[in-house]
């Protein structure tokens, strides 16, 4: 029995280092946009920032829970780009907003189901299922608005997209906070958080600990569909525009966030703390970056090397321990 604790005990460690790790290059990150720019702390500029991951940030908290069960959804920015010409063509069919915005989000859903079914059903690798279905996807939000955009919805529900509180924070992004506190409670202090873990450790031993895997990856699927439909939605009406290319490239940012928050690619592993610090300081490195006017591009290379580096740095730690441990058995033993 003191094995294990002593295992849970290391995880844990683990857990804390890295998030605060994720806390000193959050800081340092501050401290850079500062110097960069003399902006970067203004009220204006870091309403800018909260509202530039906005759409990222309210994905990436499904993503997270998908992950550390060990699978991946690639279609994320497909279905944002898909619920937000859908909401065009609705709208300009005369329905009313409310109504856009339901079928909208139960059309997310539905996308997700999908995914879901022809994983579980079929017992098929999500990464190329998901491969797949950004590609149907894509496709499916050209068919519906092709290379035209709409951009005439009330003002009503553009200004949710535009407007602040307190100065400084973006009315989309209280949606990111209660999102946040949701999925936190949910993947930390709850059985079903709980059967995630257990899942992506080991898919076989939770099934037979009465876990019902299948159904478990199919609420995982269906609820990143919804939260992609809620962020085409915000999407839209942030840039007051309903296009089939919206949020084009953006499943690789919200992927990055979540590894480089902690979890690990391969499942069973990572917390929402972690990851909701992540966000924060992609968010930050890249709204400094802009501010010194650097390309998209080099955003870009910055964002792949956050992703590759997420994978990397844990992997060589867990080698160097092992070797570590090894080294210290073999003098030990002599």
């Amino acid at each position: 029995m003191a094995k294990p604790d002593s295992a849970l005990t290391l995880t844990k460690r683990r857990h804390v280092s890295w998030e605060t790790m994720l806390v000193v290059v959050l800081v340092l990150g501050v401290i850079l946009g500062r110097v960069l720019s003399p902006m970067f702390l203004s009220s204006a500029n870091l309403s800018n920032m909260l509202a530039d991951f906005t759409e990222i940030a309210l994905i990436a908290l499904p993503m997270t829970l998908i992950i550390v069960a060990a699978e991946i959804d690639l279609s994320v920015a497909s279905v944002l780009g898909a619920s937000s010409a859908l909401m065009g063509v609705l709208w300009h069919m005369g329905l009313p907003m409310p109504l856009v915005i339901a079928i909208v989000l139960v059309a997310g859903t539905l996308a997700g189901l999908f995914n879901g079914l022809v994983i579980v059903r079929f017992n098929l690798p999500s990464l190329a299922v998901t491969i797949g279905t950004l590609a149907l996807f894509r496709g499916l939000a050209y068919v519906l608005l092709g290379d035209q955009a709409v951009a005439d919805f009330p003002a009503s529900y553009t200004a949710f997209g535009i407007d602040t509180i307190a100065a400084f924070l973006p009315m989309p992004f209280v949606l990111v906070i209660i999102g946040a506190i949701i999925f936190t409670v949910l993947l930390q202090a709850t059985p079903f958080g709980r059967s995630l873990y257990a899942t992506g450790a080991n898919p076989v031993a939770a099934q037979f600990s009465g876990i019902d895997v299948a159904r478990t990856k199919l609420k995982l699927f269906m609820l990143s569909g919804a939260m992609s439909a809620l962020a085409g939605v915000v999407y839209t009406l942030r840039f007051t525009s309903a296009r089939g290319d919206n949020g084009e490239g953006f499943e690789l940012s919200v992927i990055a966030a979540v590894l480089f928050g902690g979890v690990s690619i391969f499942g069973g592993r990572g917390s929402m703390i972690g990851v909701l610090l992540s966000l924060l300081i992609i968010g930050v490195l890249r709204n400094a970056l802009t501010l010194s006017d650097v390309s998209s591009e080099t955003l870009t290379i910055v964002t792949g090397g956050l992703l590759l580096s997420s994978v990397l740095i844990p992997n060589l730690v867990a080698r160097w321990r092992v070797m570590r441990e090894k080294r210290l058995m073999t003098q030990t033993l002599s």
